[in-house]
């Protein structure tokens, strides 16, 4: 019986390695397909219902792929990042409902305001590790959401910014459900196709040094500060592009939105999908 069973095992274990295998040899064809899939689905799909959740899955997957840069590839562990989030999403809806900048303009704004905070966070948790660490970024994202919550003659307290305006182009509105499927796709995408480009260079074989054994890497000569900081930015930044695309699907901003149960959230996607993979979150 013993024989039996562990042949089984052996069996199901090599049916396993083949198909990974095949996966492996063949990833081009299935990033492809995959991506032909994302493009085709609200085109089958048209319920306005369904359009929506496809929506909000592809902001918590850019969000995740975001947190997945700094807890999975540099190990360290950030349990705040609905803060990203926060900055992200307010920087936009400040500036576009008082000056009216336009959302592709404010893109790259909100992802630079939030990989600054990442970095002005980053500085003095440089020496922090595990639940230190957790404990002073989970305290950061709380100060920002009290701050959203405080400073009322900007962030409106808790009553929120409502009427942020959609993405437009040439005066053209784009705020169709699938109008909204379509950016936030590109910007997954983008991400993914960016993070991949870092993790295969020199500063991604840094990160996952300092992931593997932080003490080796410095002796080896990686600058364990410099790489840890600019992996907090990185992060950081994407979780601001997602508030940011996030402020103008919802229209309508609160600081409760981005509280310590988001980042939980969040959290949640990148263990359960597989930290320090590409796709897993």
């Amino acid at each position: 019986m013993k024989k039996t069973k562990e042949a089984t095992l052996a069996n199901g274990q090599s049916r396993t390695d083949k198909i990974i295998g095949f996966i492996t040899a063949h990833k081009i064809w299935f990033i492809i397909l995959a991506i032909a899939a994302a493009i085709l689905l609200p085109v089958i799909v048209t319920s306005s219902y369904y359009r929506a959740i496809f929506i909000k899955t592809l902001i918590y997957a850019l969000l995740a792929s975001s947190l997945n840069a700094i807890n999975g590839y540099s190990g360290q562990f950030n349990i705040g990042h609905a803060g990203f989030y926060c900055i992200g999403a307010y920087t936009y809806a400040i500036i576009a409902t008082r000056w009216g900048v336009n959302f592709f303009v404010m893109l790259p704004v909100a992802g630079i305001a939030a990989g600054l905070a990442g970095y002005i966070i980053s500085l003095p948790t440089l020496r922090l590790k595990g639940m230190y660490l957790a404990m002073v970024t989970m305290g950061a994202g709380e100060v920002i959401r009290l701050i959203a919550i405080s400073w009322r003659s900007v962030t409106k307290g808790n009553n929120g910014i409502s009427a942020i305006p959609a993405p437009s182009i040439f005066g053209y509105k784009l705020s169709s459900l699938l109008n909204y499927y379509y950016i936030i796709l590109v910007l997954l995408i983008i991400m993914l196709f960016l993070t991949y480009r870092v993790i295969n260079s020199r500063i991604g074989r840094a990160w996952m040094s300092i992931r593997e054994d932080q003490n080796a890497s410095a002796f080896l000569g990686v600058e364990i500060k410099r790489y840890k900081s600019n992996n907090f930015v990185y992060g950081a930044f994407w979780a601001g592009i997602a508030g940011c695309f996030a402020a103008a699907f919802f229209q309508y901003i609160q600081p409760e939105l981005f509280n310590f149960t988001r980042s939980t959230e969040i959290l949640s996607m990148v263990i359960l999908g597989g930290q320090g993979t590409l796709v897993g979150p």
